[in-house]
Parts: C-alpha cells; structure tokens; sequence
C-alpha cells in the first residue's frame, strides 16, 4: 500500500490521505515487529503526532540495536532523524543522517545511503541550507542511478535538486 500521494512542491515533505494513513496506524496497532514499527513511526510523523512518533523511533532504534541487523538499525536512525527533523532540530536529525549516509555507504548499502542522503537534503532544506540540500539530493540522485531505481524515484530527487536550486536563487536575489 502506497500512502504517498506526491510530495508538496514547497515543503518537499509527503502528500498522504490523513484517513488512510489512520486507518493504516489502526490496522497495525499491536504489531511489534520491526518493519512494523518503522511504519508507525512513519505514520505517526506524517500525521504529525511528534511525541508519539519520536517515542516510537526511540524505541524502534532500541530494538533494532538490540535484535535487527546492522541495516535495520540505519534504516531506524534514518526515520529517528525525520522524526527530530520535524520537530525542528535540525542539527541534530543532520547529524544523524551524515552518520548513517557515511556508514550505509562506506558498507555498500546503496539503497539506503540514498534513502538517508534524500532525508539529508530534506533536513537541510527546511533548515534553509539550500547549498546542502542540494548537494545532499545530488548524492542521493547519483546513488539511486547507481543502484537502478525506478523513473519515479529518480524524477523525486531530480525535483528536490530544482526545488532547492530555486530557493537558492531567490536567497541570492534577497540579497541583490
């Protein structure tokens, strides 16, 4: 099930059916596994329910630590950081991304070192840091090509790195 609908061309954040994504948050309720768990997080965050979808991601990296592997604990601390990225503390969610970007590529998990560069450039673009963010969409573009994504994935990033190109650009001409 794909709760996306698209992606705000502003915010870059998810377009989601509020109704679907509770209905989905109820279905899954009192399941404990950890794909399970991430997914709540994620519902959690879109429904923007914060104190509850970091208390998930807490206690989903806690788990993943504890039982997952090595890539199940990055794809948690990825979500974790979205989760602290849309409660504004950027520094630290930017933190926790460059981290798990460097490890998941310095082992060769190419799906998931563009997956925490995507979020990278997203942190950084609602920080403001447009520079950053494009550079973090350009390295999670380059890292998708490599690893065959799909058309659809591909023109997301491509959007991302226009979408900051244009907030650079309006910055600059503020300056002007």
């Amino acid at each position: 099930m794909n709760l996306i609908q698209g992606y705000d061309p502003d915010t870059l954040r998810e377009i989601v059916s509020e109704r679907e994504c509770l209905m989905r948050l109820a279905e899954i309720e009192n399941q404990r596994s950890l794909p399970v768990l991430l997914e709540r997080v994620w519902l959690l965050k879109v429904l923007d329910r914060l104190d509850e979808a970091l208390e998930t991601a807490e206690e989903t990296v806690r788990q993943a630590r504890m039982a997952g592997t090595r890539k199940d604990l990055l794809r948690a601390r990825v979500l974790h950081a979205t989760v602290l990225q849309h409660r504004g503390a950027h520094a630290a969610a930017a933190l926790e991304l460059a981290h798990s970007a460097s490890e998941a590529e310095g082992q060769g998990w190419i799906g998931i070192a563009a997956f925490a560069h995507q979020h990278h450039g997203k942190n950084a673009y609602e920080a403001r840091d447009f520079e950053q963010a494009r550079e973090s969409f350009k390295r999670s573009l380059f890292l998708r090509r490599e690893a065959g994504a799909d058309d659809a994935e591909l023109e997301q990033a491509l959007r991302a790195i226009e979408a900051a190109e244009r907030r650079s650009a309006e910055g600059a001409d503020a300056l002007v």
